[in-house]
């Protein structure tokens, strides 16, 4: 099943449609299918022009709720997408090195971590955050896919495994001794 089949046997026929899918070895997984946009960050991946101004997503969006003039708007010729940098695994988050690196790829518009230093991560689909976001413009799709991958590629990310804390259970152990006395 596609993502416009999934969206059409939910009824989303209009407005609009945010899909996230994992692609992997054993095939493609649908994670969400909404009637909403992509939020945050990734919306700043499309761009909209009339040859005057240049406006987001989210203001396409309201100009079509409010009936407003929407078709002299055109989204840029360019591809252009955004990666939501994954946490490989849970930890502490202590460093990240090769960012000049990542920034120098072409095609690469903007690199942002939003993890900080000394936050505990977790992977999904336990967690619900990332490291951060790349951004790519390129002639093709394909183009900006091998930029995000060679950008990201160029990325360390150091994650400390998180200490486990040792739990003073001192007073519970007591008080079961007494309740064993009685």
């Amino acid at each position: 099943m596609g993502v416009q089949q999934a969206a059409d046997a939910l009824g989303l026929l209009e407005g609009p449609i945010h899909a996230e899918l994992l692609i992997n070895e054993q095939g493609i997984w649908f994670l969400e299918v909404a009637a909403r946009s992509i939020g945050g960050y990734c919306s700043r991946s499309l761009r909209f022009t009339n040859g005057k101004e240049q406006i987001s997503l989210e203001e396409i969006i309201l100009r079509r709720a409010l009936e407003m003039e929407t078709n002299s708007f055109q989204r840029e010729s360019k591809a252009s997408g955004v990666m939501m940098i994954p946490i490989p695994r849970a930890g502490v988050f202590t460093d990240v090195r090769g960012l000049d690196q990542a920034r120098s790829v072409g095609g690469i518009e903007q690199l942002t971590i939003s993890a900080h230093l000394a936050q505990e991560l977790v992977p999904l689909p336990e967690g619900a955050l990332y490291l951060g976001f790349i951004f790519a413009r390129a002639a093709t799709p394909k183009g900006v896919e091998l930029a995000l991958r060679a950008s990201h590629a160029c990325l360390e990310f150091v994650i400390r495994p998180q200490e486990r804390k040792a739990v003073d259970q001192s007073d519970e152990i007591e008080s079961a001794r007494m309740e064993a006395r009685e």
